[in-house]
């Protein structure tokens, strides 16, 4: 026999989804129809495909209201999707997600656009609109799909030019929130052989969130998408496909949806360890708290009359309310939100009869730029009052004529109009100069913000060669080149504290080689040109990233006989990055009025972006420093990474047909993921450079059935993954690094399709899902340093506002451990520490007034008790005196007490998921059809993280949708109304948890709010 029509059973796992409609024809009020899928690379029944894969049609992704790919989760089994910290999204299959953050990661679940990989895209910031069908393959993939996915891959088919025939329709909706969209398509036949078809969405709507401060509405949507698709079959044998596309969204929509803490009142961490609350974080354990606090600027010999406010003070959020409505904010910054993607396709298929020929390739460009309020909080700006005067009575002289010209231009930079006006912040920008260059946002708030901006374009070609053979062997063989260049990649947090410190900052680093008085007076000359230290934010940036990828795939099918097939496929892979980046923030010392850069700054060669390649040590005007934060000496502007990584993989599997209608499966695959780099962090903070690939190693066992002529459909499917190196990311020092962890999961899926009538149908679905971490993991927890031991102290750093912790050698001595931080705080910092290369000069000048430690609220989840400090001075000390507190001597932890994370469940993998729809199809005269429709589905209790815990947990939710469509007869008009998320629930898909250096909060992430409409449609 022939088999093309068999050769399905090498890439998809078991599934049933929701069946789409039919390929050919049908009632748009029917989308259970029999579906064909293309997941093999060629066309086949759902239902002889032993693997799992859900595929919805046009017809089912409007009946189910699935508009976009948020909205595929509430069917999926074992599949849950959410937007991520740094403007990505992340789908979750089976447990694996896309865990690992930074330019270098690769997707876990591969996306894919007419069977060709995309990499960065945003094709689902739009709404779905004119496709064929959306396809979910369940499971690691590789052998015939792309670059490798150690998940599932989101294959998403657009529709085709149809020949022959000219065909429109056009489709209006109108619905809360004032939201006006339309879609459109037209198909146009080009003589016999050729055609072209221009689909295209524009949506506009009011914001789903209400900015409370300036009684505005954020969260808006502002995007068209057009797409054009030429077909031409000069031939029989031949078919050639064209396509272009572009999307564009300039709107306020922002990227996190809420912020929650249980507040910490020492300062020490932010937010405690036992829950989320509707609570504002505590303002003093940031980093711009610490660096203008009275105790760190004590420490440098600086005036403290400059401090912004005390650590043990009151902070700039203490008497804020957070609006218990996730929709409802407080902020002073207006979010932005910018992206576009122009994609371009090519598909040539020929047939040569034994075997067929299909070649394909794709370009993309991809650029984005969001922006919104960091803390999304209003601070009390009075508490700044002390320390703005005293800025404006130095640049006016107060310290001294000398000194004035190093402090006028921070005072005309920041506080133009005085310390009662406004205040201005650096707007995020490639110069590194800010406000000190004139690029500054004003307001009568002290602003905080962040950025997320990214330039890239990829391309890829491939070829695939299919044999067609009448015997019982056939095969298919193929590669791929896959090209990714990243121009531009920056993270940056600004905020006017940050400006003030490194004004000030800066100003005294321009004087810090010639004497001053107690009070700051100049009793020298010759000091350094007045300047700030830059850059006046903190700016991540990956300045280049090259991928570059290749894969080599076959499979082999043996027919024994019509009931038995064997599949065994080996693909292998090759992946190159090389990435050129960097970190900075109040680097080096930048003269005031320099053009072109703030790295044409002198001072600039005393940066070093790579400590690690060893470079010439710097001269005293290259590596002075102010707590660390100064120039550094060194001599890489940027650190440059290369890794390569390869891996041969594989799947067999073995299918036996009960019947035509029952089909029995074994599959075993390998899965695989390329490894990555980290970013840079300032020099004080040390990571790995690179993290492993992941592998994972799927066992599967499925049934697919279809009972009673049709009137049950039932697929059934149970995996076993043992996983290595899976990617896990952390925020270090506010930038996502990566490492590795096996893992253990395994599950159990079911679907059905139930019709007891041709005018009822129902869809069931049901999931479960079971995780854990299978190797002895330790590694420090963010939200408690002291990793649960009562005899630690945490401490808050007050030079770099990070974390480390300080622990006994002796298990259980509270009081040695306790005793140290006390005599280092009080006595060592207290009394200063001399430079003993500078006679008469500190690094830690005296009299910083730090208090002894203190305990953590009762219900905080913290047992340790903590302190604010300087770690290294900690390190040195306990080094030095560290067994005069314990005969086992105390020790420091610079990132904090590293717990055991064995057993632990992954993140964002409900345990349950189960789905359910119900549509009955009432006949009306005149061919027309009335269709009320029924959907819920639930997803289970998870985590956000993987220290599992109270404060990390997901709240299972449900989602409820409705719709009532009138079709006219032949499908030729409907009129529906609708109604999504009927009992408005704020369901939580996935949280983050910042820097300990932010203030250890929780960003969230939601579904949408309840919408309802009408809408109406016509076809030509």
């Amino acid at each position: 026999m022939k088999f093309k029509a068999l050769i399905g059973t090498s890439v998809l796992a078991m599934a049933v989804a929701t069946p789409a409609h039919a390929q050919s024809g049908g009632s748009s009020s029917d989308p259970y129809g029999e579906i064909v899928v293309t997941a093999q690379r060629q066309s086949e029944r759902l239902q002889d495909v032993p693997i799992a894969v859900s595929a919805f049609s046009s017809e089912a992704l409007e009946a189910q209201q699935i508009k976009t790919p948020s909205d595929l989760q509430l069917t999926l089994p074992n599949v849950t999707f959410t937007k991520t910290n740094f403007t990505g999204a992340s789908f979750t299959i089976r447990g694996i997600g896309d865990l690992c953050v930074g330019t270098t990661c690769d997707s876990a679940t591969a996306i894919h656009l007419n069977g060709d990989p995309l990499f960065s895209t945003r094709l689902f910031e739009t709404e779905f609109f004119d496709l064929e069908r959306v396809e979910v393959l369940r499971g690691p993939q590789g052998t015939l799909f792309g670059r490798n996915a150690t998940s599932g891959v989101v294959n998403v088919i657009t529709a085709k030019p149809k020949l022959g025939a000219f065909e429109a329709s056009a489709e209006g909706e109108y619905g809360n929130y004032n939201s006006i969209k339309g879609k459109g398509m037209v198909n146009i036949p080009l003589g016999d052989t050729a055609a072209i078809r221009v689909a295209g969405i524009y949506l506009n709507r009011d914001g789903y969130t209400k900015n409370a401060f300036l009684n505005t509405r954020i969260d808006d949507r502002d995007l068209y998408s057009v797409r054009g698709s030429l077909r031409w079959e000069p031939t029989s044998d031949t078919t050639i496909d064209l396509l272009g596309s572009y999307f564009h969204e300039r709107d306020q929509r922002t990227r996190i949806q809420k912020q929650l803490c249980q507040r910490d009142p020492t300062g020490i961490l932010g937010c405690l360890n036992n829950r989320l609350d509707n609570s504002p974080f505590n303002g003093n354990a940031t980093f711009t708290a610490a660096l203008t606090s009275r105790e760190f600027l004590a420490t440098q010999g600086i005036p403290t009359a400059f401090a912004l406010g005390s650590l043990y003070g009151t902070d700039v959020y203490a008497n804020t309310t957070i609006p218990s409505d996730p929709r409802t904010v407080n902020t002073a910054y207006t979010p932005s939100y910018f992206t576009s993607e122009l994609t371009l396709q090519g598909r040539l298929d020929h047939n040569f009869g034994p075997v067929s020929l299909q070649v394909s390739g794709q370009y993309q460009k991809v650029k984005l730029d969001a922006s919104q309020d960091y803390n999304s909080n209003i601070g009390n700006r009075a508490l700044y009052a002390g320390g703005l005067a005293t800025l404006q009575a130095a640049a006016q002289g107060g310290l001294g004529a000398a000194l004035t010209p190093y402090f006028a231009p921070v005072a005309a930079a920041l506080i133009p109009n005085g310390p009662a006006g406004k205040l201005c912040t650096s707007l995020a920008d490639d110069t590194g100069f800010g406000s000190f260059g004139g690029n500054s946002i004003c307001s009568d708030q002290s602003l905080q913000f962040d950025r997320s901006n990214q330039y890239n374009s990829s391309w890829s070609a491939e070829g695939i060669l299919t044999s067609d053979f009448d015997g019982p062997f056939n095969f298919l063989v193929g590669g791929i080149y896959a090209d990714y260049h990243l121009t531009e990649n920056s993270y940056y947090v600004n905020a006017f504290p940050i400006d003030y410190l490194t004004g000030v900052l800066g100003a005294f680093s321009s004087v810090a080689n010639v004497n001053r008085n107690q009070n700051g007076v100049i009793t020298a000359a010759n000091p350094l040109p007045p300047g700030f230290l830059g850059t006046p934010f903190f700016r991540n940036n990956t300045d280049d990233l090259k991928i570059k990828s290749y894969g080599l795939f076959g499979e082999a099918y043996f027919e024994f006989n019509d009931r038995i097939k064997l599949t065994a496929g080996l693909r292998y892979n090759n992946d190159r990055k090389t990435v050129v980046a960097r970190s900075t923030l109040a680097s080096f010392l930048v003269p005031f009025g320099l053009t072109g850069s703030a790295f044409d700054s002198p001072t600039a060669a005393g940066f070093d972006a790579d400590p690690a390649t060893p470079c010439p040590v710097a001269s005293s005007e290259t590596s002075s420093t102010v707590g660390g934060i100064g120039t550094i000496a060194g001599c890489e502007a940027f650190q440059t990474r290369s890794v390569k990584f390869n891996k041969l993989t594989g799947r067999v599997v073995l299918d036996f047909k009960l019947s035509p209608d029952n089909l029995l499966y074994a599959s075993y695959s390998r899965g695989y993921k390329s490894g990555g780099i980290n970013p840079p962090l300032q020099p004080i903070f040390s990571v790995p450079e690179s993290f492993k690939p992941e592998q994972v190693d799927a066992f599967e066992i499925g049934s697919k059935n279809t009972f009673a002529n049709g009137a049950l459909q039932l697929n059934l499917t149970a995996f076993y993954y043992k996983y290595k190196d899976l990617q896990l990311s952390k925020i270090v020092a506010r930038t996502a690094v990566n490492d590795n962890v096996d893992a253990n999961i395994y599950g159990f899926e079911a679907e059905a399709i139930v019709r007891p009538d041709p005018d009822w149908a129902i869809n069931l679905g049901f999931s479960y899902l079971h995780t854990k971490v299978s190797q002895d993991k330790f590694t420090s927890n963010p939200r408690d340093f002291g990793g649960g031991r009562s005899d630690a102290v945490i401490i808050k750093d007050i030079t770099n506002a990070a974390n480390c912790a300080v622990a006994p050698g002796t298990a259980g001595n509270a009081a040695g451990s306790n005793g140290f931080v006390n005599y280092v705080n009080q006595v060592v910092i207290q009394n200063g520490i001399p430079d003993p290369a500078n006679p008469g000069r500190f690094l830690v000048s005296p009299g910083a007034n730090l208090q002894g430690t203190t305990t953590f609220p009762a219900d905080g989840g913290i047992a340790s008790t903590g302190a604010f400090s300087i770690c290294s001075v900690l390190q040195s000390v306990a080094a030095a005196a560290g067994t005069n507190f314990d005969p086992a001597g105390i020790q420091v932890f610079t990132a904090g007490i590293p717990v055991n994370i064995r057993g632990n469940q992954l993140p964002q993998a409900p345990n349950v998921k189960f789905s359910t729809g119900v549509q009955y199809t009432a006949r009306l005269g005149g061919d027309m059809t009335l269709v009320p429709r029924f959907d819920i589905a639930y997803t289970g209790e998870s985590y956000g993280s993987i220290f599992n815990g109270n404060v990390n947990k997901i709240k299972g939710y449900a989602q409820v949708n409705a719709q009532l469509q009138l079709n006219g007869a032949d499908d030729k008009w409907f009129v529906k109304g609708f109604i999504q998320n009927l009992f408005d629930a704020n369901s939580v898909t996935g949280l983050y948890i910042t820097d300990q250096s932010s203030g250890n909060y929780t960003n969230i992430f939601t579904l949408e709010p309840r919408r309802y409409g009408i809408a109406a449609g016509v076809k030509f």
